[in-house]
């Protein structure tokens, strides 16, 4: 079969979902024909200004010579001002910096475009996969779900047996392969690893993240030269073992220094084209709308801090889109009174010059020659544009803390403080660095070239020891998948953080513990968007756990009478939307909570928030039950364990999946089936944000615990922590020790640090004697979470990690050296 057996499964899902992402082949061919002839254009065209236009005759500096008609008036046309071709491509040879540039542009166009026809012959596979494999013509891929496309992947792997390492694949193996890199990227974000935060004088606390930054940090862990990985889905052997971590983390930090410079040497080049390419790309639409630079965009670091593992990129820009227009929204309430009064009066005064000045164009257009009118009225339309950006609606009345909850019922991430701040400034602050100014995000892309070499030199370096720490101890070998992030496996009980409900049922560190949520929300969209998964053991009980808990609080408010109520408020929101639209859930939610809970106690307010959502999620199974045969809680808490089995396909939006079955007699009906069940998935998911984060700050309530916004020291990683406290006891510390993240607080006692310590060598099987692990040179057998045991010594993983449905998954095992 000519799908049997691809070698590069990573590569191969990846380009699947591009295509997909892309409207299908010809829309991705003509795109790339365009990117190339934009570059063509930004170079010719910049070259053409510097040596071929005469700019004296273009601003009228100096006269020109019309002696066949000397009486006629002279009359400038553009021609005039261009510069013949032979003194053209003189200037052009005498300009040695020029011709430097133009060299390398086209050694770099030349590598587009063999880039471009390699991708073209690759795409072209994928085309014919398409049409012949999966049955899915060119001309409808834009109106397929992913979930559709993933099940015919999984069904032709029974067929062509396109992975010959298992038997099936799961739709969980098809997204380790597309976001195995990306995985990384979010867990070290999660971590705080990256150098991204920083705090400078008068900023305060910034963050700085952009492409180029971005694409450093890719080059330099995954696919560079000398990266840490041998291809897309292997971690090179040495980077496995912890016997030499301190040499490849010299290595490594050599490594960084060299691309440093590298980016030091370029950057005169890279500026010069990121100014280009901003200027003839926004120019136009600052002209056209001025106050776009004043509008918002998500950060790429909010795109990655609110990233749920193992979540492609249409689903984040899906959820995001989502959440804007109520994140515009909640930055609006904090326009200043003092800037509006200001930006009112300029508006005025500038307004009143633009009046007359059009006034005489109408009654003479001779005044538009005269010098700078036409400047004066161009730059007076901008700055009206500008001071009307700053001039809020008064027709609108802000809720801050209500926008807060629907901005939440979208990005499902929030730090704790947040919640009951969203009046205060500091609040704006923090997610201004989630959702900032367009402008801001130009002018960081334009810094960029300056700024990136000196992160990697100065803040980068002193990571490397981190770095390789985390790789090693966050890698796992899923069989038929490869190498992978275990953060990534949401499994609740390695990672799973106790006040985020897997208290009890998670046996992660501190240093384990994935921080805000991530784990347990990240189980709970992937479980939702994905009906046909099955989840391991410890997951599918967590998920039943949360649907037990789910019926109990709907039960309560059930018996107070308090599940949706009938209001004006509810009512005014309900008439604005369809009664089979799923957000009209949230707005109940969301508008309950603020007209009912008003005169209560913050714990009351708690209290009712939560039995309301809860109350939405049962109500939630109703409106999907003339979509399909079952419905996500249907069925009742009181099954308790004995449902947990059922747990994955009983939580998500369809018992059997019908979004990828069509139930009319036409393939649009169900492709609108399709859509309508994935707009209820989202839906939910927006629910289950909400009941956790209320569940959240119930336990934070009841047991404080440390959860900060930005963590700003780090977590001791398991391997440093012993070593820490023999350095508060005053012992020796034979090496360097991984400083990535802190214990819980600064204040906690050596006591309790000890006593974590001796719990975390007795649960995760470390070595208590901090000193060297000597190692006889003998075969090494890979363990989860990077960890390794000689053959010799008896090991509870002797083997690779199971698959991801396996029952059998026992905590990891984590060697200190």
């Amino acid at each position: 079969a000519p799908w049997h057996h691809i070698e590069n499964l990573d590569l191969f899902f990846s380009r699947i979902s591009f295509c997909r992402a892309r409207n299908g082949f010809t829309c991705m061919l003509i795109g790339e024909i365009f990117e190339l002839m934009q570059f063509i254009f930004v170079v010719a065209f910049t070259t053409f200004l510097i040596s071929c236009v005469d700019y004296d005759i273009l601003f009228a500096n100096k006269a020109l010579n019309h002696s066949q008609h000397p009486t006629e008036p002279i009359k400038v046309t553009l021609p005039d001002a261009f510069l013949p071709p032979n003194v053209c491509s003189a200037r052009i040879q005498a300009n040695s910096f020029l011709i430097c540039i133009l060299v390398i542009a086209g050694v770099f166009w030349i590598h587009r475009l063999v880039k471009f026809i390699y991708n073209i012959c690759c795409y072209w596979e994928i085309h014919s996969f398409y049409i012949n494999a999966l049955k899915i013509p060119m001309s409808t891929l834009p109106y397929y779900t992913w979930q559709e496309v993933q099940a015919r992947i999984v069904q032709i792997q029974k067929e062509h047996q396109i992975c010959i390492h298992k038997k099936e694949l799961t739709e969980l193996d098809i997204y380790h392969r597309i976001l195995r890199f990306k995985n990384y990227m979010v867990a070290m974000v999660n971590k705080s690893l990256l150098p991204i935060r920083f705090r400078l004088p008068l900023l305060g606390d910034t963050v700085f993240y952009t492409r180029g930054l971005k694409y450093n940090f890719e080059l330099i862990f995954f696919w560079g030269p000398g990266s840490l990985f041998e291809n897309e889905w292997s971690l090179k052997a040495e980077y496995k073992r912890a016997g030499n971590r301190l040499e490849l983390a010299e290595k490594l930090s050599t490594r960084i220094l060299w691309i440093g410079i590298a980016n030091f040497l370029l950057c005169p080049l890279i500026l010069i084209w990121q100014i280009l390419y901003a200027f003839f790309s926004y120019t136009e639409i600052l002209k056209r709308e001025p106050g776009s630079l004043g509008a918002r965009c998500w950060s790429l670091y909010g795109r990655c801090y609110l990233r749920h593992f193992n979540e492609l990129d249409h689903e984040l820009h899906s959820r995001l889109s989502k959440g804007y227009k109520p994140a515009s929204k909640y930055m609006n309430c904090f326009i200043s009174p003092l800037l509006t009064i200001v930006a009112k009066n300029v508006a005025f005064f500038a307004g009143s010059i633009l009046a007359v000045l059009i006034a005489l164009t109408i009654y003479d257009e001779d005044v538009l020659a005269v010098e700078h009118v036409l400047t004066t009225v161009t730059l007076l339309g901008v700055g009206i544009t500008v001071c009307r950006s700053f001039i809020p609606d008064q027709h609108l009345v802000f809720c801050p803390e209500q926008l807060l909850r629907v901005i939440l019922a979208h990005i499902h991430y929030m730090p704790d403080h947040w919640q009951g701040n969203a009046h205060r400034y500091e609040t704006r602050d923090e997610f201004a660095q989630l959702f900032q100014y367009k402008a801001v995000f130009i002018l960081e892309e334009l810094l960029s070239p300056i700024i990136t070499p000196l992160i990697l030199i100065i803040c980068l370096r002193p990571k490397s020891l981190d770095i390789v720490d985390f790789f090693r101890n966050f890698t796992v070998e899923v069989v038929g998948v490869g190498d992978t992030c275990s953060f990534a496996q949401m499994d609740v009980r390695q990672h799973g953080h106790p006040a985020w409900m897997s208290a009890g049922k998670t046996e992660a560190s501190i240093y384990q513990q994935a921080e805000d949520g991530k784990t347990e929300l990240s189980l709970m969209h992937f479980a939702i968007t994905n009906p046909k998964w099955q989840p391991p053991r410890e997951s599918t009980a967590f998920i039943g756990f949360l649907k037990e808990r789910v019926h109990r609080d709907s039960s309560v408010a059930l018996a107070q009478q308090a599940v949706l109520p009938e209001n004006a408020l509810f009512s005014s929101i309900q008439s604005l939307q369809s009664e089979s639209e799923p957000h009209s859930l949230i707005a109940n939610v969301i508008a309950g909570s603020s007209a009912l809970g008003f005169h209560m106690s913050r714990d009351g307010q708690a209290s009712r928030h939560l039995s309301e959502v809860a109350s939405a999620l049962r109500s939630f199974s109703p409106l999907q039950s003339a979509q399909q045969p079952s419905s996500g809680f249907q069925a009742s808490g009181r099954d308790g364990e004995g449902a947990q089995p059922r747990g994955a396909s009983a939580m998500t939006a369809s018992g059997a999946d019908a979004r990828t079955v069509s139930s009319g007699s036409s393939a649009w009906e169900g492709q609108l089936q399709s859509m309508i069940l994935s707009e209820y998935a989202s839906t939910e998911m927006s629910l289950h944000a909400l009941y956790m984060h209320e569940l959240h700050k119930q336990h934070a309530q009841l047991e404080p615990e440390r959860h900060t916004w930005h963590r700003r020291e780090s977590d001791e990683s398991g391997e440093s922590a012993h070593e820490e406290l023999d350095a508060q006891r005053g012992g020796p510390v034979p090496i360097p020790r991984s400083a990535s993240y802190p214990f819980s607080s600064p204040r906690q006692p050596a006591e309790e640090t000890a006593t974590l310590q001796t719990g975390f060598q007795r649960r995760y099987g470390g070595i208590t004697d901090p000193g060297t692990v000597h190692r006889a040179p003998s075969h090494f057998s890979r363990l989860p979470l990077g960890g390794w045991a000689e053959d010799g010594q008896s090991a509870r993983h002797p083997e690779p990690v199971p698959e991801e449905s396996s029952e059998d998954e026992l905590p990891p095992q984590i060697h200190k050296v």
